[in-house]
């Protein structure tokens, strides 16, 4: 009974392997095979917990066996960049508590950015109502976190790598320019006592070269520093507060052309080279374009603090809103440019908007004063320079390159009686104004460049200047010939004998 039962399970073992062993009619593969590797993976690798891993050590085994054939295949990311930016989104729509109380602070902080996307939609301009929704909640947290007393939404500047979303806020009360206080103590950490007791005792050489005089930056609250900038590449990420312009900066921003990376450490390289990383551009930008692009509706803001201008003899700085503003059709704002001012201050050549006499020696430690000639000389160096005042209207504006620096349409000529009023910048592709009764905005989506014509020329670099002083005293002459030396030495003789004569009738007399 033994033989026939042995034969019986040898001749079902056989028929299980050759199950085993019959290939799939999809991967052409059998089931011997993967589970002979499976195992032999296994007492190659003494893996821990086999019975916990088992499935994912037999993908990778089904996975080395396509490494050769298909080497281009990788597995897809855990994340998508979609995805972790939805995620990080998601704070945006969180919800608090207390939703009367932030709902009446968002209404005398931040403006309705809702109603201005509207009111863009049909202007042809914005960032789409999905975008600008985003946004809004972005303004609202950034409000939050900040305590800023006002913040509304300046625009986007595009980069190369990622765009810049800006807020523009108002400064809060008592606030201090932290920037100017870290670089007196940075100056002063740079000159230690020990120079200056060696300077003493050994004095240096004085250079006569005069230092071109650096313009002074405006205080905060005041001139192109008005107002706190901070920016951020998407909704929902970090908000970056821009350091503060300097005259310097947009000097330098007005002579080259630059686009953004994306990065705002990153440096700047141009020529004349610019005093800053692209933080310090991006602002300059900011600035110039705020200066030249930021208009409202003629009446609807009054300059403030009219007679103490008229005593100090200052063109008015600041504005306020008129009570007193009646509505304006829109049809009437599209036929003149008189129609709209200017409610930013001008910046002027020198990098601020209030001039200020540089040529004025700062008082000093050394009680050095400037005396005769000199000091005339040093005080006539800068002429003081005066630029359009505070609400100017557009119809003032010079054209530049053959070109009108705006235009001006209706929304819509089939429904005018609903139509708003539409500005466009052209000398600021991207600047864009509406107008509806009592309402308007501005906003700029660019890539942050000025329109300069047609072609754009760099800035020359200047001519080296003199390694040395020439004269006759300083420049080496040619050496003399055999002849002229000869002819120069008889000339001497003679010379010395008339007079040794002279001396010999001079003693008989």
């Amino acid at each position: 009974m033994e033989g026939p039962l042995e034969n019986r399970g040898n001749t079902e073992a056989a028929n299980f392997k050759a199950f085993l062993m019959k290939d799939s009619t999809k991967s052409k593969r059998n089931l011997y095979d993967h589970l002979t590797q499976l195992l032999t993976k296994v007492m190659d690798e003494h893996t821990n917990n086999v019975v916990d891993v088992i499935e994912e050590i037999s993908h990778d085994v089904k996975r080395d066996l396509f490494n050769g054939i298909q080497s281009s295949l990788r597995d897809l990311p855990q994340f998508t960049a979609a995805e972790l930016l939805t995620e990080q989104q998601r704070t945006l729509f969180y919800q608090p508590d207390d939703i009367i109380q932030e709902d009446k602070m968002v209404e005398t902080v931040l403006p309705n950015v809702n109603e201005i996307g509207f009111y863009l939609e049909q202007a042809e301009v914005g960032l789409g109502r999905e975008e600008m929704q985003r946004i809004f909640l972005a303004l609202k947290n950034l409000v939050d976190s900040e305590q800023l007393p006002r913040c509304r939404l300046w625009g986007k500047i595009f980069g190369i790598e990622s765009n810049y979303i800006v807020a523009e806020a108002e400064y809060r009360e008592g606030e201090e320019d932290q920037e100017s206080i870290e670089e007196n103590l940075v100056e002063e950490e740079r000159k230690p006592e020990s120079l200056e007791d060696e300077a003493e005792i050994n004095p240096l050489p004085q250079s006569i070269y005069k230092s071109h005089l650096d313009v002074p930056k405006e205080a905060i609250g005041t001139g192109a520093n008005k107002f706190a900038y901070y920016v951020c590449k998407e909704p929902g990420l970090p908000w970056i507060k821009l350091p503060t312009v300097s005259p310097a900066q947009i000097t330098i921003a007005r002579q080259i052309r630059k686009f953004f990376t994306g990065k705002l450490n990153s440096s700047v390289e141009s020529y004349p080279p610019f005093p800053g990383n692209e933080a310090n551009y991006l602002r300059a930008q900011i600035a110039r374009i705020s200066a030249g692009t930021h208009v409202s509706p003629n009446g609807f803001y009054q300059a403030g603090d009219e007679e103490g201008d008229e005593e100090d003899d200052i063109p008015h700085d600041s504005c306020e809103v008129n009570p007193n503003f009646e509505d304006v059709q829109a049809s009437l704002m599209v036929e003149s440019l008189s129609s709209w001012v200017h409610h930013v201050q001008h910046i002027l050549q020198q990098g601020r908007c209030t001039w200020v006499n540089i040529a004025v020696k700062p008082a000093d430690d050394s009680n050095e004063e400037i005396e005769g000639d000199e000091k005339e000389e040093y005080l006539d160096e800068v002429e003081p320079e005066i630029g359009p005042s505070l609400l100017t209207p557009l119809s003032q504006d010079a054209e530049m390159f053959n070109t009108p620096p705006w235009s001006c349409k209706l929304s819509s000529l089939l429904t005018s009686q609903h139509a708003i009023a539409v500005l466009r910048s052209n000398l600021w592709p991207g600047a864009f104004a509406y107008a509806c009764g009592k309402k308007f905005e501005n906003i700029y989506v660019g890539w942050g460049l000025k329109y300069v014509g047609e072609v754009y020329s760099p800035p020359v670099p200047p001519l080296p200047l003199k390694e040395y002083p020439s004269g006759s005293g300083i420049t080496e002459t040619l050496d003399p010939s055999p002849e002229e030396e000869q002819a120069l030495k008889e000339d001497l003789e003679d010379q010395q004998a008339a007079l040794e004569e002279t001396e010999e009738s001079e003693d008989e007399d």
